[in-house]
């Protein structure tokens, strides 16, 4: 076993990654897995959103982690926020004009109705899936929250790649892009990590031409 549940679950993941980074005797480092997500064609894909899902890590972040997609100049800021299962998310409304934010996505649908400034409480991503929200006054406004279960994700850069530090075993990687078609979910597949050394993936994603 790499590292007991309980040590995961009390923050282990991010106390390892600091052991390292310092240096410190007696810590061994998680392989380095390399993703690159490609189109169809195999061109690199940027900006997609890489996750595995690790047995022994735990799928709800820890209470009061919280996030922020603010509106600014009628647009959602991020445009596409990646959190863990768990998370709290607020939605600042730093327009003039109000904003009513919505999303009707099975993973989770709610509504903050017209309002200016910042809610009072945020909204609770407590399942995992893509969220696609909303603004029932701007049509133009469209965001995304991807929702996993896991502490280990992250984005792809203009190579297409992202590296995340995994523990060995067999894990479930999980990609997706926003150009994809709407309602698609995330794509799932087996990834097995052995104990040294790295691991390379290529993951071609169905997605549609860029407008």
């Amino acid at each position: 076993m790499f590292l007991n549940s309980w040590w995961w679950r009390c923050g282990g993941a991010l106390l390892l990654r600091l052991a390292v980074g310092l240096g410190l005797p007696g810590v061994v480092q998680a392989p380095a897995v390399t993703v690159q997500t490609l189109d169809p064609a195999g061109k690199p894909l940027a900006g997609a959103v890489v996750a595995v899902e690790v047995g022994r890590v735990a799928k709800v972040a820890a209470p009061g982690t919280r996030a922020e997609i603010s509106q600014r100049q009628r647009a959602f800021d991020p445009g596409l926020l990646v959190v863990q299962t768990g998370t709290s998310v607020d939605f600042p409304n730093l327009d003039t004009v109000r904003h009513h934010v919505y999303s009707f996505s099975p993973a989770r649908t709610f509504e903050l109705k017209l309002y200016n400034g910042r809610p009072s409480t945020p909204v609770v991503f407590d399942r995992a899936g893509v969220v696609v929200l909303g603004c029932n006054i701007h049509d133009q406004m469209v965001g995304t929250v991807v929702v996993v279960d896991t502490p280990l994700f992250g984005r792809t850069d203009a190579a297409g790649r992202v590296v995340l530090e995994v523990p060995a075993g067999e894990h479930r990687l999980l990609t997706w892009h926003a150009r994809m078609r709407e309602g698609t979910d995330l794509l799932a597949q087996a990834l097995k990590v052995g104990v040294a050394g790295t691991v390379a993936v290529a993951v071609k994603l169905p997605v549609v031409a860029a407008p």
